[in-house]
């Protein structure tokens, strides 16, 4: 599985809510910029903000609104609050010019500590969901590079 921005949060959700329903998880999921804290509770919301070109707080919290309501803090609508054990080898890109970067720590940081594999990727200078640039950012393509990589060996790996 994969998905960018919400969609990595979705991703993330999905895979939890697979978990709990007892379903088969897929081989690996990956993740670029995940918005997977709809409270806008991270630090990188504020410390970010004068860098991040295409994101805003107030605007990520119209949308939220949208989406959820008041029942933000759901694990299921903000999986960096989800329980993630169990859940597959996740690899989560994120550049660090982005009000987005600490739910992807976070997200991170979570997966570790309940023993899921998981590999984060920062990079520097560079905004929301920049593997989208890839025609234009080494960067961009790079990353893609090593999320194609990552798919292709956890796929290998589990006889897909």
């Amino acid at each position: 599985m994969a998905g960018e921005s919400a969609g990595a949060g979705l991703t993330v959700a999905t895979l939890v809510a697979l978990k709990t329903a007892g379903l088969p998880q897929p081989s690996s999921a990956v993740v670029f910029s995940p918005w997977a804290d709809l409270t806008l509770s991270g630090d990188s919301m504020r410390s970010k903000a004068g860098v991040d070109p295409a994101l805003t707080p107030a605007g990520l919290r119209l949308r939220a609104a949208d989406y959820a309501g008041d029942d933000l803090a759901d694990p299921l609508v903000s999986p960096v609050f989800a329980d993630p054990t169990g859940l597959p080898p996740l690899l989560i890109q994120v550049g660090s010019h982005e009000i987005l970067l600490d739910d992807a720590t976070r997200l991170t940081v979570r997966a570790a500590a309940a023993d899921v594999q998981v590999t984060l990727e920062v990079t520097q200078g560079v905004p929301h969901v920049f593997q989208a640039f890839s025609a234009m950012l080494d960067e961009a393509g790079a990353a893609l590079n090593s999320a194609g990589a990552f798919i292709r060996d956890h796929f290998a790996a589990t006889g897909g």
